[in-house]
């Protein structure tokens, strides 16, 4: 198989480039072709040159703060070269605001400098294999751990005017479900059924609270093949069965901030 080629530019007067060879040195251990143009690269010198060296992508590296006007500038010369096919990531230090900006004008995507190395160069694996994780469809249900739901329910169906749709026990986790639709996702009120659930360990824990947050996706299995090999920590590498005949797993909650997250697919046999 031809292995993919990038091409590293540093646009601009930006003179430090540790960044951007630690990451070219990253793309080559994952087996990519990687051409680095030096410093201080006009956007038309770096659009030639990835035209002339017949590339894959561009990968953009700046620090210099100038990225909202540079990024574009890359961006349109290949356009104008006739190579805008040729997609463009960029990173270095880029505030968080920004990154709508430089999407909207053309960059794929955009990797802050606290993103590992190993997941710019599976992003690129995938966007060139057609392969990228798409976002969550929906918030599925927010999980909130209770001592009992008799005790907890009066407050949703009579203060907040929730209706109960139905009450199940999940046996693979040890836990009654109440389920209370409100707009279109779920509120998911947990109480555990004995000492070995997770939700009565969280309970010892934390006390009563939110538990964790479920987004519903397409094809379960497949995102976490891809989390896997982004270097995503999980609680389950294989879908297990949840309640309403979905199919579950759980992402460790170090991987986001301490926040507990769910993936669930329905509607998929097994």
């Amino acid at each position: 198989m031809k292995p993919i080629r990038v091409l590293i530019a540093k646009p601009g007067l930006d003179g430090h480039d540790r960044g951007a060879l630690i990451i070219a040195q990253a793309l080559r251990d994952h087996g990519m072709e990687v051409i680095y143009t030096g410093l201080r690269q006009s956007a038309v010198q770096i659009a030639r040159a990835a035209i002339q060296e017949d590339v894959d992508v561009v990968g953009l590296s700046s620090l210099s703060g100038a990225h909202k006007s540079l990024f574009p500038k890359v961006v349109q010369a290949l356009e104008e070269q006739g190579a805008s096919d040729i997609p463009v990531v960029g990173g270095g230090v880029i505030p968080a605001e920004d990154i709508p900006f430089l999407e909207e004008k053309g960059v794929n995507k955009i990797f802050t400098s606290g993103s590992p190395t190993d997941a710019i160069a599976v992003y690129i694996k995938q966007l060139l294999n057609k392969e990228t994780i798409e976002a969550p469809k929906r918030i599925a249900h927010i999980g909130i751990a209770v001592e009992s739901i008799d005790a907890a329910l009066p407050f949703y169906q009579h203060n907040l005017h929730l209706e109960l749709e139905a009450v199940e026990v999940v046996e693979s986790e040890q836990v009654r479900v109440a389920f209370l639709k409100i707009g279109e996702t779920m509120f998911e009120l947990l109480e555990p059924l004995s000492d070995d659930s997770p939700i009565q360990s969280f309970l010892t824990k934390k006390g009563e609270g939110v538990h964790h947050i479920a987004l519903e996706v397409d094809d379960l299995t497949k995102r976490l093949e891809q989390y896997k090999e982004q270097g995503v920590r999980l609680i389950h590498e294989q879908p297990k069965r949840g309640a309403h005949d979905s199919r579950i797993a759980f992402l460790h909650p170090k991987a986001a901030n301490g926040v507990l997250f769910e993936l669930c697919q329905h509607g998929e046999e097994e």
